[in-house]
């Protein structure tokens, strides 16, 4: 266990009632919810936590190892940060902090190109293992542009955004008049005095703002005219002609994020990519979704041997990261948890989270007798 670890927070749920506490309602709220009336939200996880393990306690077991490779490459655990949005909104410097965790721990770390650090400044804190997600623009030079940026950065994996042809529909969101920077409504002015750590750090830190957007975003825009800006630049729809200059331009592992079906999946490993991320978006998109589990089961034994599986949306601990892993899944991410850690507990969120998600996962792994990561299938109850 790290020695950051805080026995007050021992679940991601503990670590969620208490960023409740520290974050102001608009910014915990944009991280909390789904969309629509969250039934995506909740399938997720509860699909997930259907799937039941078998122990083997009369076998011969040495010991465990959480090690894993994916992508060529080897991590200490089989999870990683997915990328999340607007992240110095929720809580100030967050990015930065669950770089430098990730990077500690030797787990994956993506950035999203909507979040509040660069490119730059996350390669710098990971020593050039970031992975970034890139939400195709419409301008192919700007497209370009990011593309260049990532491989000078070093970075090793290029996430391709798929699922966010429209954006989702939020209703907290609507009604919090959520934005970057936040409304100035008396609403939330009151919640951000009454968060006082949240906004001292904010103070510290400065104002989040689109850190990867700034050399494409014009100079002086008022907050109505940077969202139609930011709808006007990242509202294209990918398909396999714009797929093929990324796919030509980048040097690195290519990967698929929000594949939701068997056609895609078999579209993908078609167009040439070297890994799928089976999501939907945390439930942030389309509410009548499958859950990502459901979806995970339908493609990893046909399609496993061909193309690198992976999954994120609805996980929550370390026995739901066994559970994927034994349904067939190569990786996992996760993105509200870490979120969830570094608005409780600040600088040490990040480092607490991992080290907590390890010892669960750990734990699972020594309790069914099953040694390697990969060897988990085998103890899958099929239903």
């Amino acid at each position: 266990m790290s020695k950051n670890f805080d026995s007050n927070y021992p679940s991601v749920d503990d670590l969620r009632n208490k960023a409740k506490s520290r974050v102001p309602r608009f910014a915990f709220e944009y991280l909390d919810g789904g969309c629509n009336e969250d039934v995506s939200l909740a399938r997720n996880t509860n699909d997930i936590r259907e799937v039941q393990l078998e122990p083997r306690y009369l076998q011969n077991y040495g010991t465990s190892s959480t090690k894993t490779k994916v992508l060529g490459m080897e991590f200490d655990a089989p999870f990683g940060i997915a990328p999340v949005g607007l992240q110095g909104l929720m809580w100030p410097n967050s990015p930065a902090i669950l770089a430098k965790a990730a990077f500690k721990h030797n787990i994956p770390f993506i950035l999203s190109t909507v979040t509040t650090m660069n490119i730059e400044r996350a390669s710098e804190l990971t020593e050039g293992n970031a992975w970034f997600q890139l939400y195709n623009p419409v301008d192919d030079a700007i497209r370009d542009d990011i593309i260049n940026r990532a491989q000078v950065a070093g970075c090793p994996v290029l996430v391709l955004l798929c699922d966010v042809p429209t954006f989702g529909f939020r209703p907290r969101d609507f009604k919090n008049g959520l934005a970057l920077p936040p409304k100035m409504s008396i609403a939330n002015i009151l919640q951000i005095l009454g968060k006082p750590t949240w906004a001292f750090n904010t103070l510290k830190y400065g104002q989040p703002t689109f850190e990867n957007l700034k050399p494409y975003t014009p100079e002086g825009l008022n907050l109505k005219q940077l969202g139609a800006f930011m709808d006007k630049t990242f509202s294209g729809r990918l398909n396999a002609e714009k797929i093929k200059p990324i796919r030509d331009k980048w040097k690195g592992k290519l990967v698929l994020k929000g594949v939701a079906s068997e056609r895609d999946t078999q579209d993908a490993i078609k167009m040439g990519f070297d890994g799928i991320i089976l999501s939907n978006h945390g439930g942030r998109q389309l509410d009548a979704a499958q859950s990502t589990i459901g979806t995970l089961q339908d493609v990893a034994d046909k399609y496993g041997n061909q193309i690198e599986i992976m999954l994120d949306s609805g996980l929550r601990s370390g026995p739901d990261i066994a559970r994927v892993m034994a349904s067939g899944a190569k990786f996992t991410f996760m993105g509200r948890s870490f979120m969830y850690g570094v608005g409780a507990l600040g600088p040490k969120g990040g480092d607490h989270t991992i080290g907590m998600l390890k010892t669960q996962f750990q734990q699972v792994m020594d309790q069914l007798c099953c040694e390697k990561v990969e060897d988990l299938p085998n103890h899958l109850i099929k239903q």
